[in-house]
């Protein structure tokens, strides 16, 4: 029973803080899908392009909130603190895809 408690304890205090990563999680999230959608808006026609951005950002919520979950699972696992500051403090998606690509 002991050794049970001692190992859930451990494995406790070896996870990522839940605040931070949910935080990480969300700025690359918006980051990376802003790249993308702008650049699928960018290139549609003038006349489409308002329409495409309204769409884009009514998806945009449900798709964040579906995907942070499990970022912020995969991040506390990681317990990775050097990644999890710099996905805090990108300012672009590449600097925030370059958080986790090294």
């Amino acid at each position: 029973m002991r050794l049970v408690l001692a190992l859930g304890l451990l494995l406790w205090a070896c996870k990522g803080d839940m605040q931070k990563c949910e935080q990480a999680c969300r700025n690359y999230g918006n980051l990376v899908y802003w790249k993308h959608a702008d650049a699928e808006i960018a290139a549609a026609p003038p006349a489409q392009r308002d329409a495409l951005r309204k769409k884009r950002l009514g998806e945009f919520d449900s798709k964040l909130e579906n995907g942070v979950d499990m970022c912020v699972s995969q991040c506390q696992s990681a317990n990775n603190d050097k990644d999890m500051e710099c996905m805090i403090a990108a300012k672009t998606a590449d600097q925030a895809i370059a958080c986790t690509t090294k």
